[in-house]
């Protein structure tokens, strides 16, 4: 990995029209359009975006909130995390993770949390192997 990598908390329109690129490879649903439409809405309830930055281009993306409830306490909630697809297996992900880690302990977060769909089995290998993350509950939902 070069020594030319930084992250940095997206707020500008031109950076946020940019990660939709990489955005789109773990979010396949979305358009531009609703991209933005639902960032906006996003942000005004706590979302951040985060892109670690190789050489001036964005090679991986973090979605996060912090978030308070009974079961996780304060705690970093982690709504997306995505590596370009050329990018991937170069040590990104997980220079995010860590990142987000020592985010959320400035933040004192007692947790990080995430929800990682069934068919991501490499995700699960991922978060479990390399950082440690421990499956405690299913996720449900329902279309209405």
């Amino acid at each position: 990995m070069s020594i030319a990598t930084t992250i940095i908390r997206i707020t500008e329109r031109a950076a946020l029209i940019k990660s939709f690129e990489i955005m789109k490879e773990l979010r396949t649903d979305l358009t531009l359009e609703s991209y933005l439409e639902l960032y906006e809405v996003m942000e005004q309830e706590g979302y951040e975006l985060y892109a670690l930055y190789n050489d001036r281009e964005i090679q991986a993306l973090a979605g996060v909130a912090i978030k308070t409830n009974f079961y996780n306490k304060k705690h970093l909630w982690v709504y997306d995390l995505v590596t370009s697809s050329a990018s991937r297996s170069s040590g990104y992900g997980k220079e995010l993770m860590l990142f987000l880690s020592d985010y959320a302990s400035e933040n004192n977060c007692v947790y990080i949390a995430l929800e990682s769909g069934l068919q991501r089995l490499d995700a699960h290998r991922f978060y479990e192997g390399k950082f440690a993350f421990e499956k405690f509950c299913y996720s449900f939902r329902k279309s209405l």
